[in-house]
């Protein structure tokens, strides 16, 4: 199957986040299957979503990860010119939720896997695909864990996220935090008989927007934002309840920590009398540039393009990062048409993924000292 054929079948699965992507991964691990490949899955604890890890080639140390996920975002309240989870080509250009983020990557790995079977691979290639990555990369760790426990150290991984074919070598984490304030709900008419959960709520976010200046004024390269509150039911009520909903992005661990630091105080200095519950919600942590310089010089023998970028967006590349794996992010389309109505990935994009992947099986090709293995094709 080509790149297309390949992209209008993952494209025909509804795999928004709040619904099972087994049907996905379920077609993804028969096709593998079918050319010889060796594949996992790994389930989420009510077994409604799986990650998928699968080997091409042997199973040896020094291989290549190629990661993405396969979840996408709503499409409710969009207006679309053509069915969303239907690939249509346009002038050039193919629409269909995920075209761009990220099915054109994983459909691009796989048309290359028959190839990658008929070479006589001296170091493998692993797939790695993951569930509920737009919700804060949820299925990541337990795949970064199985891939750990069954894989032998990889010499870089390649998260697909659309760039364009650009590098991108560094990127912010992403935290989410939500706190939930617990008041008595009362008649407005007597104040003192109940207790505002609002009122609290307003003076962290108050303070967080403080934070958020102070930071600026720092010149600190982390962002903070409260992204929602939602309290009362009612104007004559006094609200007995207030949520709200708050990340802060921060360019490694250690700006990370600052501001986990200055969160806590301002949740230990609120205002007594109203229970507060707070936790995070996501996390997802930065992609730095040190340490990566194997991963970069790799892709560029690849035909990734250069220089190297810093991306505005999070990706799972932090969590490859972290098992000890060099990554960097690169792959077709670009994160403008991500998300968006109509979204799409231009074809000259998916031409320039498959060569690509074709540079990739010839890496593989070679064993870790450069020498070249004889292929196997006729």
């Amino acid at each position: 199957m080509t790149t297309v054929e390949i992209l209008r079948a993952l494209v025909a699965f509804d795999t928004t986040s709040q619904r099972s992507n087994l049907d996905l991964i379920d077609w993804v691990a028969d096709y593998l299957a079918a050319h010889g490949a060796d594949v996992h899955l790994v389930r989420s604890d009510d077994g409604r979503k799986a990650n998928l890890l699968a080997r091409i080639g042997p199973d040896a140390a020094g291989g290549m990860v190629l990661s993405g996920h396969s979840d996408v975002v709503p499409v409710a309240g969009q207006s679309w010119r053509s069915e969303p989870f239907a690939l249509v080509e346009r002038e050039g250009r193919f629409h269909g939720r995920g075209a761009a983020d990220m099915k054109g990557f994983i459909a691009a790995c796989l048309s290359a896997v028959p190839a990658w079977q008929r070479d006589r691979l001296k170091r493998p290639i692993h797939l790695a695909f993951s569930y509920d990555e737009e919700i804060g990369c949820l299925g990541v760790p337990r795949l970064v864990d199985s891939l750990k426990a069954r894989v032998q150290a990889p010499a870089l991984a390649i998260v697909g996220e659309p760039t364009g074919m650009r590098i991108g070598v560094r990127h912010r984490g992403f935290f989410g935090h939500r706190a939930l304030f617990s008041g008595l709900a009362a008649h407005s008419s007597d104040p003192s008989l109940g207790a505002s959960a609002i009122e609290p709520a307003a003076h962290l976010v108050t303070r967080l927007a403080r934070l958020r200046r102070s930071l600026d004024r720092q010149g600190q390269r982390a962002t903070l934002n409260v992204g929602r509150i939602d309290g009362g039911s009612a104007i004559n009520i006094v609200p007995g309840c207030c949520e709200v909903l708050w990340e802060f992005r921060p360019e490694d661990e250690a700006a990370a920590e600052r501001v986990r630091t200055a969160v806590h105080r301002i949740l230990a200095a609120l205002p007594a009398g109203v229970k507060v519950e707070a936790e995070q919600v996501a996390g997802v942590p930065a992609l730095s540039a040190r340490g990566n310089e194997p991963a970069v010089s790799i892709a560029r023998t690849l035909g990734a393009l250069w220089p190297e970028a810093e991306l505005p967006f999070a990706t799972e590349a932090g969590f490859f990062q972290q098992a000890g794996i060099p990554t960097v992010v690169c792959g077709p389309g670009f994160i403008a048409q991500a998300h968006q109505p109509d979204e799409w990935i231009a074809a000259d994009q998916l031409r320039a993924a498959d060569g690509f992947m074709a540079s990739v099986g010839a890496w593989a090709m070679r064993d870790v000292a450069g020498r070249l293995h004889a292929s196997r094709r006729e």
